[in-house]
Parts: structure tokens; C-alpha cells; sequence
């Protein structure tokens, strides 16, 4: 139990720092997009944490595999620089019972792996896209910045100098709208009002832009006449706040949906679902072999090879799984030969290894 804690504390503590650095890299470069749309006024910055959230076990299904394979490659790389494996495998520790001692903290991460690929990820995938069609479907005030020029879809852009002391109701409000491919007429529309703010209609679910106080004026690209209309309140309608684009995409449904449906795409996104803890495992067998390393080599020397193969492995299996969506590949065999080439290959490292000394 003693050897048993120590070579696990290793494995996750190895394993938690290379996920915590993937993690870092991957989640900043998508809040530094997001930030960015966000800042061009595209989405409301409170969306921004909770975008985050849900965008965390897409990313940790992939994550987790990869940090487990290369935290055990540096835990036991070091473990062998430090000849301290020599001394386990010289009072009695196989090679075979230092597999099974890898293996336990392998189905820890494979239960996490399968709790994220198997329902938070599509889970979490269809709740960021629908706060994503949600907010493009509707303008909220909330999202327009003061002093800049915004657009907001249907070919409008607009500009408000403030917003009143509850945030409801906008100040020097200018919106520009442009003749679009398939109107009527040839104007642009450039409406500068006083004060504005949003209203929808219950009965019919409309959106409009209440305007009071203000000058509409419509031109012509090239021409040097305009018209000009003065009004008091002007109303103008900005679409259907209950419009949203059907979520029918294979990666938004449950995994039980998709085990019921017979289709090559449902069956391919099934596979490679289910196919993701099985990887844990297998990365852990052939992990095990790799980490063995001559002193003189560091504890990197087989980093490098270790990294191509798992390039290899997650890019053939990608393959399988487009081949099975585009009907080239048949559903019966699906991804199951990638897993089973890969496991075959770790057994012949691993029974390679032990014919070189280590008995």
C-alpha cells in the first residue's frame, strides 16, 4: 500500500499540473475570443463567465487522456532516473503488478472522461448555443456600448451616447440601416432620436425600437438629395424575439438518442463518445513501457516519440470517425480496430520492455 500511494501520488499530482497548464492555454485562448466579441459588442460580458463553464468538459474530455499519458511518461521517466523502480523491481514489483497499480488511478480518469464525453459535453454544448442563438436572435440594449458604433444584424448600426440611470431607456440614439440585396427602394435609412428603448409585444412576439424625439432621414448612395421626416415617437421593428434556429445537430444530442438512432453520422458521434474513456486505458499500457528510460537519457528521451504516437492514435481515430459519418467506412467495425491496434501495440512495448532486463 505503501508503493501503491506513493507511485499514484505521483502519476495525479504529474497528471494535475499538465492538465493545468493544457487547461490554462486552451480555456485563455477561448475567453480571449470571446472577450473580443464580447468588447465588439457582439455578446453582453456576463455571458462570458457562464460561456466558459460550459465550454469546460468539451475541453477536459480531451485534456484528461493526454496530461494521464504524459504524467505517467515524466512520473515514472523520474522514477527511473532516480533508479528508484530498479530498487522496486529488485525486491519484487513485476512489471505486470506496476500495470495494475497504474491501472486504478486509469479508471479514476476514465469515469471522468466518460461522465464529460458521454453527457456534460453535449450538455454543455447545446447550452452554449443556445445563449449564443438566443442573444443573435434579439438586440439587447444591454449589449451596446456608449460612444460607438455597434452592429446589431439586418444591416443596422447603431450608436448611443448613454444609457439612463436604471439602464432601460437610451440617450442620442442614431441607427443607421442599409439597403439590402432584395429591398424595396434604394435608400439608406440614417434615424437619429433622442431617447430610445425596446419594447416587445407580447400578443405577436415582436421586437421594436420605440424612438422619440428625433429626425429620419433617407439617402442615396451618389446622390445629393435626401428626404427628411421629423417625428415625435418612431417605432421600429427589429424582428420575432421568439426566431431561433433549430439545434438538430448530432453533437447537441444525448447519448441515448444517439445509440437509438441508426444513422452512420449518429453512430460515429456514439463511437467516439464511448470510445474516449476506453483511450485513458489504453494510453495508460502504453504509457507504462515508454517511461522506461536510461539515466544517461533524462527523463524526456522518449517524450517526444510518446507524443507523435498520441498524435497518431487521436488522428486515425478522427479518420474512423469522419469515414464512418460519410458512409465509407462500415458502423459495424466503427472505431473498435483503432483501440484494439493501439492496445496490441502497447502489449508488444510492454512485453518488449520486459525482455530487455526488467523481470
Amino acid at each position: 500500500m505503501i508503493l501503491f500511494r506513493y507511485l499514484t501520488r505521483e502519476v495525479l499530482l504529474t497528471m494535475s499540473a499538465v492538465a493545468g497548464i493544457l487547461l490554462l492555454v486552451i480555456m485563455g485562448s477561448r475567453f480571449i475570443r470571446y472577450f473580443s466579441d464580447a468588447a465588439e459588442g457582439d455578446i453582453p460580458v456576463s455571458m462570458l463567465g457562464s460561456l466558459m463553464m460550459f465550454h469546460l468538459p468539451g475541453f477536459m474530455e480531451l485534456i484528461l487522456p493526454l496530461s494521464f499519458f504524459l504524467g505517467i511518461l515524466l512520473a515514472y521517466g523520474q522514477l527511473y532516473m532516480n533508479s528508484e523502480i530498479t530498487v522496486m523491481v529488485a525486491c519484487g514489483m513485476s512489471p505486470t503488478r506496476l500495470l495494475k497499480v497504474t491501472l486504478l488511478p486509469a479508471s479514476v480518469v476514465s469515469v471522468l472522461v466518460g461522465v464529460c464525453s458521454l453527457w456534460l459535453t453535449p450538455f454543455g454544448a447545446l447550452q452554449t448555443e443556445t445563449a449564443l442563438e438566443e442573444q443573435r436572435s434579439r438586440l439587447d440594449v444591454s449589449v451596446l456600448a456608449p460612444g460607438r458604433f455597434q452592429e446589431f444584424g439586418g444591416g443596422r448600426t447603431a450608436y448611443i451616447g448613454g444609457f439612463s440611470s436604471d439602464g432601460t431607456e437610451m440617450r442620442d440614439v442614431l441607427v443607421h440601416e442599409q439597403n439590402q440585396p432584395g429591398d424595396e427602394g434604394t435608400h439608406d435609412f440614417v434615424t437619429r432620436a433622442v431617447s430610445g428603448y425596446q419594447e416587445t409585444r407580447l400578443e405577436t412576439g415582436s421586437r421594436f425600437l420605440v424612438l422619440d424625439d428625433g429626425e429620419r432621414y433617407g439617402v442615396t448612395p451618389g446622390e445629393k438629395s435626401a428626404e427628411r421626416l421629423t417625428f415625435e415617437r418612431y417605432t421600429l421593428r427589429l424582428g420575432l424575439s421568439r426566431d431561433r434556429q433549430e439545434l438538430d445537430s448530432l453533437e447537441y444530442a444525448t447519448t441515448p438518442a444517439l445509440w437509438n438512432n441508426p444513422s452512420p453520422r449518429a453512430q460515429a458521434q456514439w463511437q467516439w463518445r464511448a470510445g474516449l474513456p476506453l483511450m485513458v486505458f489504453v494510453l495508460a499500457l502504453l504509457a507504462q513501457p515508454l517511461s522506461r528510460v536510461n539515466p544517461r537519457q533524462g527523463r524526456f528521451g522518449k517524450l517526444l516519440p510518446a507524443v507523435f504516437l498520441y498524435v497518431a492514435y487521436l488522428s486515425l481515430l478522427l479518420a474512423v470517425v469522419d469515414a464512418i459519418g460519410g458512409g465509407t467506412w462500415p458502423t459495424t467495425l466503427g472505431v473498435w480496430p483503432v483501440h484494439g491496434l493501439f492496445f496490441g501495440l502497447g502489449l508488444l512495448l510492454l512485453w518488449r520492455s520486459q525482455h530487455k532486463g526488467m523481470r
